[in-house]
């Protein structure tokens, strides 16, 4: 009778340090079309990455430091960066090519819709932002800002593939279409 009260309580404790533990990781679900974003980029990425002027330099590429974001971390980040480009990229970036101007102006409002589900998570206490996150965003932000403000958006934009990548790798998405 003890042996089987014991393997109850074991089984119990388990079965809630799982829950805790996958409430505490689970991730906020960007409902968008990723696939969208990602065929905005390719059309534009090749005029972009032709205006840089430093290619050996990187933003976010460098991301050893979005390779090592703990799953509790990547709402915050994503958030984070959903605003670095918003604030600073799209703003910083001055297009002549309307063709172009048009897909950067839709990824930014892809953008903006994504930053108002993690708003929405935020609300719900399942985005937390954590110094780890803060650090890896602080990161990224003195990057840019080594390079001149048109210099630095051309380069993010140019690296935009690494964030969208980033994404899909630690987000579960679907598809709004």
């Amino acid at each position: 009778m003890k042996l089987q009260c014991v393997s109850l309580w074991l089984l119990g404790t388990i079965m809630i340090l799982c829950s805790v533990e996958n409430h505490g990781l689970r991730r906020c679900l960007i409902s968008t079309d990723m696939h969208h974003i990602e065929e905005s980029f390719q059309e534009i990425k090749r005029a972009i990455q032709a205006k840089d002027t430093f290619p050996n330099v990187t933003i976010l590429s460098t991301l050893e430091t979005l390779q090592i974001i703990k799953p509790l971390d990547v709402c915050c980040v994503t958030k984070n960066l959903l605003a670095f480009y918003v604030d600073r990229v799209f703003k910083d970036h001055q297009e002549p090519n309307p063709k172009i101007l048009r897909k950067i102006s839709s990824i930014a409002n892809s953008f903006l819709y994504m930053q108002k589900t993690l708003r929405q998570c935020q609300e719900q206490r399942q985005c937390h932002c954590r110094q780890e996150a803060t650090n890896a965003t602080r990161v990224i932000h003195d990057n840019y800002d080594q390079l001149e403000v048109r210099a630095a958006a051309i380069k993010s934009l140019g690296e935009l593939n690494v964030f969208l990548a980033w994404i899909n790798k630690n987000h579960e998405v679907t598809s709004s279409a």
